[in-house]
């Protein structure tokens, strides 16, 4: 029988390597779906700094197919909004926040046909909104600045990918949408109504880790992180050849890259680290952003939230 390897060296002043008969450590499994705060995960990748034997990256159609492979433990970790992680922590599955990926500062947004006339009643209108909770919370967000109750709005459920489509078609009015599909969507010619400047520091991107996969992954996970902020500090230093890279993944001319990303604030590993302290904007964000989903359905109960920041894996 094969011997699982142990870190056995607690004062006992020496090492028992078994790593001769231990079969290879599997690689952490890091879901994503396209969104442009996440790219920097896939270009270390492209420029050959997050070795796949390490770290794979598992891409997904939406945050709730990401949700879901979590629960069931397909995957080890994934980068998403601090709602969902809001979300799976409500669920049951146990997770630690160990990056701060961004903050979306207009990167959100409802968006209108380019026929529907500008100042027009919304009331009645067809709104395409993606099943997850970021989708609920802008939408909730929209309503509330527009002063419209739910029911006024006919909801087309859809994923992000769907939407541009159900509006270039005239399906639907509007759609609740994200980059880089919102830049997609404005070459159409549709225009915003709301973003997500209008509710600072709601929206947060994160990297979440499931508690269970932090002992086994702790080397890999902290390979991760390097490679995430030494790609972030790359795509600052050479952003063309960063756009060049990023494009196809995000459906972009490379052109467009720079658009895609002007709505996203990326703090560097310093600002991560203060952000996920004790006293940090960060976790005041998360209580209030539970409150907000607690009143509005999408949690059951509150519960404690700051023992589910983890600092260790961030590069000093």
């Amino acid at each position: 029988m094969a011997i699982k390897r142990r870190h056995i060296l607690q004062g006992l002043g020496s090492l028992v390597s078994l790593a001769a008969c231990a079969p290879p450590q599997r690689p952490l499994r890091l879901g994503s779906i396209v969104f442009p705060g996440y790219e920097p995960l896939f270009l270390a990748r492209e420029l050959g700094w997050l070795a796949p034997e390490r770290v794979r990256l598992v891409e997904l159609m939406s945050n709730t197919d990401t949700l879901r492979a979590l629960a069931v433990g397909h995957l080890d970790a994934a980068q998403l909004t601090l709602d969902e992680f809001l979300t799976a922590v409500h669920d049951g599955v146990e997770m630690r926040i160990v990056n701060v990926l961004d903050l979306s500062e207009g990167a959100d947004a409802v968006m209108a046909h380019p026929q529907l006339p500008v100042g027009a009643p919304l009331a009645g209108k067809r709104i395409a909104v993606e099943e997850s909770a970021a989708g609920a919370v802008m939408l909730a967000s929209f309503l509330h600045a527009q002063q419209l109750q739910p029911e006024q709005l006919k909801r087309v459920p859809s994923t992000l990918v769907e939407s541009v489509d159900l509006l270039r078609r005239g399906e639907v009015d509007l759609v609740v949408s994200a980059e880089p599909w919102i830049t997609q969507l404005e070459a159409q010619g549709a225009r915003r109504l709301f973003d997500s400047r209008a509710i600072p520091w709601r929206i947060v991107d994160v990297l979440a880790v499931r508690s269970d996969a932090l002992p086994q992954h702790a080397g890999h996970l902290a390979a991760a992180l390097k490679a995430h902020f030494d790609a972030l500090a790359h795509w600052q230093r050479q952003p063309e050849d960063a756009a060049r890279r990023t494009a196809a993944r995000l459906q972009l001319a490379p052109e467009q890259v720079p658009h895609a990303l002007r709505g996203l604030r990326q703090p560097d590993a310093a600002t991560a680290r203060r952000w996920l302290s004790p006293g940090s904007p960060l976790l005041e964000r998360a209580l209030a952003l539970q409150a907000v989903m607690l009143k509005a359905g999408l949690l059951q109960q509150p519960r404690e939230l700051a023992d589910l920041f983890d600092t260790r894996f961030l590069p000093t």
